[in-house]
């Protein structure tokens, strides 16, 4: 089997880095908007507030909700998620 080790068109490369530079900034901006903007924060709040109460008046004590909630909260953490998969990995 032999590998082809031709160098890509220099041009194509200019060409794709200008497309990724133009697109990637604004993709990222929604992303975090979408991630962290006011009414995101806003669902987030309530549905950490929800859950809370719904462990209290399930009859678990403060300490066992705090737990589970702080669980519950990493768990809708993208940045959270990001952490646990990069030291996953590193792990690896």
């Amino acid at each position: 089997m032999s590998e082809n080790h031709e160098m890509p068109d220099p041009e194509k490369i200019k060409e794709i880095m200008e497309v990724v530079s133009e697109k990637v900034p604004g993709l990222l901006k929604e992303l975090t908007t979408v991630l962290y903007g006011k009414d995101q924060a806003k669902n987030f709040g309530v549905a950490i507030s929800t859950f809370y109460k719904e462990l209290k008046d399930a009859g678990m004590n403060d300490e066992q909700a705090y737990d589970l909630t702080r669980q519950y909260m990493s768990s809708l953490n993208i940045g959270g998620i990001f952490k646990n998969v990069s030291s996953h990995d590193k792990n690896d």
